[in-house]
């Protein structure tokens, strides 16, 4: 048993598809426990103000993260470390550049989160405006716990980095499931004692067992970073050279996030709880999709270009592109249709009322219409850092996040002063009769950002490969006439199973959304087996070729 773990632990994984699909599988399993652990929460506390205190409290750390802890992001190192592996003196060299990193980043985030430390009393009053003084103080406290949190997680980016670059795939993606896991021990253990303090010790517990996880495959390949006082400072400057665009392009988006937190404040008690139970739910399709896709393609993507293999390198993301596609505009039909029916069976219990379930529904049909576009710009973004041109992803970014703001302060104000936008946003999300929609205006201003985010990436990209729209056409053709029929089928399907199951029982409303979806989802792979679709057969035959270990037969090759 524990060799067959080790063999798993230690296997490299070579192909997009089949790291792709390691990817999601262990994308779902961790989201399954993200929602258990939304669940025990919702259920404990409701949209309360407890709840608006916890999520606030992350704002911070994650900043920091996206911050001071992409300088090991796995997108800035894996470049460096596969060329030291490849072209330059092997593992010894890779194992003193990661040292130097190791080091450097160790020194720098520990001073970072001193600092932060001290400065979070001071930026309680502008990141949280509308809490009272007793919720300052709880989330002042909690912040600051936190803050070991993006020292852990970047420690383990840095070990991602390796693990990635040595295509241990597994590894790197048991680390969320393990985050997750120890979120909900937290929840489980020390929360009926400690209240929100346990549920925040269950985090730090999580980031703990991130770090761990990769250490079986650091050690058996001798490159577990060690402290040092010889830098290598002309790497270390490189590294930071081509993080700062990187890291000014996710704090950009983070900054954004603040200050949609900061708005959410102002709103009714339990906005900022059912913005962040909303973005969790619709984080699902992005991490079992786009950051599976996007990871798997990354080390390859930046070996091509290494290389100078230009054509691979396009046909790469080509293939990418067409099923991120294929699996996203299928998943925002089936997520608006059954919107109700997702968040009543993710969230709906205990504390969690109706009025917050309809809420967060009516939030999650917005945050998802841009999930084929929060999907592509991780693409995009990792295709440009492959090839080493980081100021475009910084510009894309940094303008998505200017606009994610501008949209959510604008259709704010015109909620509140136009009555008939209003009026015409609450009738169509069904939320008229119930007070606070207003914070509905921040998805819809966000996923309008991320719109505009992607189409900046694709008009760079097009510069770059003017042949990858034809390349991509009649997959987005495929891809958007199927999720249209998906919808019909399933909101008919909706009806039909309602009249078969209880909608006021837990398994009754479970058992009309999962049937629905699926009747949905059949009639879905009918239209495309009809169309001769392309992506569901390179699909069937990756699978066949995993798991029935036979080769394929060789696909055309892409023409553009």
């Amino acid at each position: 048993m524990v060799e067959r773990l080790l063999r798993v632990f230690h296997r490299e994984w070579s192909g997009l598809h089949e790291a792709a699909f390691l990817l999601a599988g262990m994308a779902v399993f961790s989201q399954v426990l993200g929602l258990f652990r939304d669940r025990l929460l919702a259920h404990h506390f409701g949209a309360s103000q407890s709840l608006d205190i916890y999520y606030a409290a992350f704002r911070i750390p994650d900043f920091l993260y996206a911050s001071i802890a992409s300088f090991v992001a796995v997108t800035v190192l894996i470049p460096f470390l596969l060329a030291r592996m490849e072209y330059d003196k092997g593992k010894d060299s890779a194992k003193i550049f990661v040292d130097s990193i190791f080091s450097v980043f160790a020194v720098s985030m520990l001073f970072i989160c001193i600092v932060a430390y001290v400065l979070i009393p001071f930026l309680a009053d502008t990141f949280v405006p509308g809490f009272s003084a007793e919720a300052k103080a709880e989330y002042i406290t909690l912040a600051r716990l936190l803050l070991l949190s993006p020292f852990l997680l970047g420690i383990s980016n840095l070990f991602g980095s390796v693990t990635q670059s040595l295509r241990r795939f597994f590894v790197f993606a048991a680390g969320p499931v393990l985050y997750n896991l120890g979120i909900i021990i937290g929840i489980v253990l020390w929360m009926p004692s400690h209240g929100l303090l346990g549920v925040v010790w269950g985090v730090i517990l999580g980031a703990i067992m991130h770090v761990l996880i990769q250490f079986p495959v650091l050690r058996r390949e001798k490159m577990i970073p060690r402290f040092t006082l010889l830098i290598n400072w002309r790497a270390t400057r490189d590294v930071l050279r081509l993080s700062v665009p990187r890291t000014l392009a996710l704090s950009a988006m983070h900054i954004a996030t603040i200050i949609l937190i900061s708005l959410a404040s102002r709103i009714a008690t339990g906005s900022i709880a059912i913005f962040t139970f909303a973005m969790n739910l619709q984080s699902i399709p992005l991490a079992i999709i786009g950051t599976s896709y996007s990871v798997a393609a990354f080390p390859t993507l930046a070996k091509l270009w290494t290389g100078g293999n230009r054509e691979d390198f396009l046909r790469q993301i080509l293939s990418a592109t067409r099923h991120i596609m294929f699996w996203s505009f299928p998943a925002i039909v089936l997520f608006i249709v059954l919107r109700a029916q997702i968040v009543r069976t993710v969230l709906g219990s205990g504390a969690f009322d109706w009025t917050a379930t309809r809420l967060t529904a009516a939030a999650l049909s917005l945050f998802v219409i841009s999930v084929v576009a929060q999907n592509l710009v991780l693409l995009f973004t990792r295709s440009f850092y492959a090839m080493g041109k980081t100021r475009i992803p910084l510009i894309a970014n940094v303008g998505g996040a200017t606009l994610v703001v501008f949209f959510s302060i604008f259709l704010s104000f015109a909620y509140h002063v136009y009555p008939v936008f209003r009026f015409f946003m609450e009738t169509l999300l069904r939320v008229s009769d119930i007070p606070g929609t207003s914070v509905l205006m921040l998805p819809f201003g966000y996923s309008l950002g991320m719109i505009a985010n992607v189409c900046i990436l694709f008009y760079f990209l097009k510069k770059e490969f003017p042949s990858i729209v034809h390349g991509i056409r009649s997959a987005f053709l495929h891809s958007f006439t199927t999720s249209i029929v998906v919808g019909f089928i399933t909101y008919h399907g909706l009806q039909l199973f309602g009249n078969v199951f209880a909608r006021d029982t837990f398994l009754g409303v479970f058992f009309q959304g999962l049937s629905a979806g699926v009747v949905g989802i059949i009639g879905g792979i009918f239209l495309l087996r009809l169309m001769d679709n392309r992506e569901i057969e390179e699909i069937r035959t990756s699978l066949h070729r995993k798991f029935w270990k036979t080769k394929p037969i060789a696909t055309e090759v892409e023409s553009f």
